[in-house]
């Protein structure tokens, strides 16, 4: 995975794929079978995005599934070979998962609660071997949600874990334009996610947002280089 990638999750359709591509995202995840949030689209829905414009961006299941087998089955009904996993999986079954599919990008979140770095540096030791990078993500307390929240959290967490992990660490939650330069600068991580920080009131992915938020990654990227 090179440095500066950028990932846009909660696709809605595929007017909304096209643009996100035409504004320089690279990556492009659907969050399905989920625990607090509601989908988006139905899995034949983005399975079609998918061979719509599968040359122009790689494409990725964002699941809570923690069965290898039902994560395989997922995958293959979109026709990715990517998958970012945010639910409580075993080590086993990551074992699994990695033995089953030695050539798919697994990537594991890590949820910052606030008071659990040592938890998740010691998450890193034990899923490195069997992962190719990390998330970070928020866990709100209120619902319950870990991911998607669109609230911050303590990036000092987030830099020692990047330096804590042999894998790239991916940097979510609560980016949006304004604040992202500076939470690359602080964190240094191999990239960003993002997910409500670039949509409007209506829920929809902003053009100027996108554009925007692609501009200042960019630019934060080649300042820490």
């Amino acid at each position: 995975m090179r440095d500066g990638v950028i990932h846009v999750a909660g696709i809605k359709d595929a007017e909304e794929a096209g643009m996100l591509i035409d504004c320089g995202v690279s990556h492009l995840g659907f969050p399905l079978v989920l625990d607090h949030h509601k989908e988006d689209l139905s899995v034949e829905a983005a399975a079609k995005i998918v061979s719509q414009f599968e040359s122009r961006a790689t494409f990725f299941l964002i699941t809570y599934l923690n069965q290898a087998a039902d994560i395989v089955s997922l995958c293959r009904k979109l026709h990715v070979d990517m998958v970012q996993m945010h639910g409580d999986i075993s080590l086993g079954e990551l074992k699994r998962l990695r033995a089953e599919q030695p050539g798919w990008r697994i990537v594991k979140s890590l949820v910052v609660t606030g008071d659990n770095t040592g938890a998740l540096i010691g998450d890193i030791e034990r899923f490195a071997p069997w992962v190719d990078a990390f998330i970070t993500d928020t866990y709100d307390p209120a619902t319950g949600a870990r991911g998607a929240t669109g609230k911050t959290h303590d990036w000092g967490v987030s830099r020692r874990l990047v330096e804590a992990s042999p894998k790239p660490v991916i940097l979510a939650g609560g980016l949006n334009p304004n604040n992202v330069h500076e939470a690359i600068c602080t964190v240094r991580p191999a990239g960003v996610d993002v997910h409500t920080g670039i949509e409007g009131d209506d829920g929809r992915k902003r053009r100027d947002r996108t554009a925007r938020f692609v501009a200042e990654t960019h630019k934060a990227f080649a300042e820490i280089d």
